[in-house]
């Protein structure tokens, strides 16, 4: 999510207007439709679950109204990915690279091109955390749950007859098992799963008798999975995979699996390894990935993946270009992201009060030399020396413009609630915009800070609506030597900076630190540190939820980011420590359930 002309700042709760449709949809959420600047189709992003948002695009009928679908295409997204990244748009300046990977909106208007026979509605689900696998872990009922959307979706969207393509990358791959095992049997209507490396928790014994079952209903139902040979992959150093995980295996499971009842033949189809079987229903496209990259999103994007798996066996196959590149889809990326309807804008700017926020004094020393100056310094001494420059003024001016995330809970009734926190975009530091320094401190310092300004440390939740918003998502860097020396706390800086070059400040970032949180963990057992987060690009946090440390221990990688303690709740201003302290708002801010009193103890 980004700054551009068509994000204005959003409201916090949005009224939106039911569509128009010429049967009625037994329960479809209220959605205002946005008319695209640059392609005759309309959309709307809405959440329709707890935990769960969707986006449905769909081409204009005659009247200028949104078409039924004739064919749903059920895109699960993959982990770490927002629906505005997936949908994606053309790259430009302070742009998050997310953005530039997948152009499932893109590719499903080429297809549109190529069927216009049919009418094409894109439907993009998204797991609340950015993680479908995580999810589903978290929800009891998860399977059922996705199943019964599909169903909606299909009946809200579709024509009576519409067929429905099954597809996602990464952990949507989790989205789509799960509507697999969510039904005694797959519906009728699902006559295309595929699978863009998505693959992974593919077990023979849950899932091959129930798609055998499937493929052999119908001669027009078709499987296809799209993988690489990940095996040796490294990130980093380390290998990415472990030795039974990644595609590459699952798909070779899947083919022992439905080998014995559907022989597959193996063949070339340059630069995959192709299996296929059942007259060509059954197609599995291998990377061989002799070079060892990551292919990961290449599969998407890049090789036009989901475009391919719309068209494969159809005679629109490969009309459009070749599977495995150059990019096909080029002429139909928006300029500009989607912006993200029925939700908050993280690119709105809120401004901390100046009588919270002093200006930055005139001469105040820069962050280089207050590292240089504090390195010596015992504990106390160097907290005491950080806490007197920030709540002094001595931070930089792009930490002062909060932005603004959404975030959601459900109160004790069950009632959805909706607001937006205003958040720093980056951690605490000492210096100007031009020579600033990211400071790791203790929790008590970074409380009596917050105190000062106004605002409060976050919570898990908080964290993770943040990370969902980010507009700039950096790769954690572990250091592994003099972990808690100053020297380290700038050499992690330098870093970042490095990371982050080309890119303005004031973004939204994540991925940069470990979050000192609050949680109720903090008062089971005296002086806890809480910490949780360093996101991977994967949308896997390298921290979970932890109080192991004690409160005045301190590490290169301890970041402490602000949250403005206000906020509106049904029209009501609150502050936010009063709303983690409520029983019945707290499920808003926290998934620990209450935090009384939400702060550490000094």
């Amino acid at each position: 999510m980004v700054p551009h002309p068509l994000r204005s700042l959003l409201c916090c709760a949005i009224i939106l207007a039911a569509c128009r449709f010429d049967r009625a949809p037994a329960a479809e959420p209220d959605t205002h439709r946005t008319r695209s600047p640059w392609f005759d189709e309309l959309s709307f992003t809405a959440d329709v679950e707890p935990d769960v948002r969707m986006h449905v695009n769909s081409p204009q009928d005659d009247s200028g109204e949104p078409a039924r679908g004739t064919r749903l295409v059920v895109f699960a997204l993959p982990n770490g990915n927002t629906i505005e990244q997936t949908l994606g748009c053309r790259l430009t300046e302070g742009l998050d690279w997310h953005y530039d990977i997948q152009h499932v909106a893109a590719q499903v208007r080429l297809f549109r091109t190529l069927a216009p026979d049919e009418q094409v509605v894109l439907i993009c689900a998204e797991a609340g955390g950015l993680s479908w696998p995580t999810w589903r872990a978290s929800h009891d009922d998860a399977n059922a749950t996705i199943a019964r959307l599909v169903d909606r979706w299909r009946q809200e969207f579709g024509t009576a007859d519409a067929k429905v393509t099954l597809t996602g990358h990464s952990g949507g791959g989790s989205f789509m098992f799960g509507a697999i095992e969510g039904s005694d049997e797959i519906p009728a209507y699902v006559d295309r799963i595929a699978w863009l490396d998505a693959n992974y928790a593919f077990a023979a014994d849950t899932h091959a008798e129930k798609l055998r079952r499937w493929l052999t209903g119908d001669s027009s139902r078709r499987l296809i999975v799209v993988a690489y040979d990940d095996r040796e992959i490294t990130y980093n150093g380390k290998k990415v995979v472990g030795p039974t995980g990644g595609t590459f295996r699952a798909t070779g499971r899947m083919r022992d699996a439905l080998g014995p009842h559907f022989p597959l033949a193996e063949s070339q189809q340059p630069p995959f390894t192709t299996y296929t079987g059942l007259d060509g229903r059954i197609c599995c496209f291998v990377h061989p990935n002799s070079e060892n990259k990551i292919l990961h999103t290449a599969l998407v994007g890049d090789m036009n993946g989901l475009v391919h798996v719309l068209t494969l066996g159809t005679p629109r196959e490969e009309k459009w270009g070749t599977f495995g590149g150059p990019r096909a889809f080029t002429q139909w990326v928006q300029p500009e992201p989607t912006p993200p309807t029925g939700t908050v804008s993280a690119s709105a700017p809120v401004s901390v009060p100046q009588s919270q926020s002093p200006p930055r004094p005139t001469g105040a020393i820069g962050g280089a030399e207050f590292v240089t100056r504090i390195a010596a310094f015992p504990l106390d001494d160097r907290e005491a020396a950080i806490e007197r420059e920030i709540t002094g003024g001595n931070f930089p001016e792009f930490l002062r413009q909060f932005r603004q995330v959404p975030i959601r809970g459900t109160t004790l009734d069950g009632k959805e609630i909706t607001a937006s926190l205003a958040v720093m975009p980056d951690y605490l530091a000492v210096g100007s915009d031009a020579d600033f320094v990211r400071l790791p401190m203790t929790p008590q310092t970074a409380q009596r800070i917050a105190d000062q300004l106004g605002c409060l440390l976050p919570t898990r939740k908080m964290v993770d609506a943040i990370d969902a918003a980010a507009e700039l998502h950096l790769a954690p860097h572990p250091l592994t030597e003099a972990r808690e020396a100053v020297s380290t706390f700038l050499e992690h800086h330098q870093i970042i900076e490095r990371q982050r070059a080309g890119k303005p400040l004031g973004l939204l970032i994540t991925g940069i630190k470990k979050d000192v949180v609050l949680s109720p963990r903090l008062f089971e057992r005296p002086n806890r540190l809480a910490l949780y987060g360093w996101r991977k690009l994967d949308g896997q946090p390298i921290q979970p939820l932890t109080t192991v440390h004690w409160n005045r221990y301190v590490d290169y990688s301890h970041g402490a980011r602000l949250v403005l303690n206000q906020i509106e709740v049904d029209g009501r201003k609150r502050k936010i420590t009063d709303v983690l302290a409520d029983q019945d708002l707290c499920s808003l801010m926290s998934d620990e359930g209450p935090i009384d009193p939400p702060r550490y103890p000094e």
